[in-house]
């Protein structure tokens, strides 16, 4: 009888620290997601900061360029609008959508390209842009493999039981891929 009662305690302690250990486990991961979005936040929100500059670069060449800087200008709007991954999403996508036309624009104008300014600008934002992909990509394989931690057998029972629920990948709609036609 007391071989029995070891052998009940022991697996009452893995099944224990099992638990713990699956409950942690996916605590971590949901932690490092946050961390990671906040982390893509950080970088739109100086990529934010930097397009003003970069518009007002470029707009002193390219005077009778207004749709394009308007649609910046929109885009920019709506980054500091959204709220949701979703929103966010949309508004990375109409934001990288406008600095491409705007970049297209400013390869009219060989002046412009060879400023001292304009070239820092454009290198800082594209250093940001190589950020965020970074970003956007971590955050992803991160919401992946907390996504597949909860819904695996048997991890799924812990993640049921405490409300852990699946994440949304930051995505690109195929729009967002397409290159900018720009006309003069």
């Amino acid at each position: 009888m007391d071989i029995i009662m070891w052998v009940v305690i022991i697996a009452i302690l893995l099944i224990v620290l099992w638990l713990v250990w699956t409950y942690n486990g996916l605590i971590s991961l949901r932690l490092r997601a946050d961390n990671a979005l906040s982390q893509i936040d950080i970088m739109m929100t100086k990529r934010f900061d930097l397009v003003p500059n970069l518009v007002a670069t470029v707009k002193g060449y390219a005077k009778h360029e207004r749709e394009v800087f308007e649609n910046v200008t929109k885009a920019r709007a709506a980054m500091a609008n959204a709220g949701t991954l979703d929103e966010k999403a949309a508004a990375n996508r109409m934001l990288t959508k406008a600095l491409k036309t705007l970049f297209a624009v400013a390869e009219a104008y060989p002046a412009l390209r060879a400023n001292e300014n304009f070239i820092k600008l454009q290198d800082e934002l594209s250093h940001l842009e190589e950020q965020i992909a970074y970003s956007r990509s971590f955050y992803n394989d991160t919401v992946q493999m907390y996504n597949t931690k909860i819904q695996v057998f048997p991890d799924s029972f812990v993640a049921g039981t405490f409300g852990f629920k699946t994440r949304d990948f930051f995505g690109a709609v195929a729009k967002a891929k397409e290159v900018p036609k720009v006309e003069f």
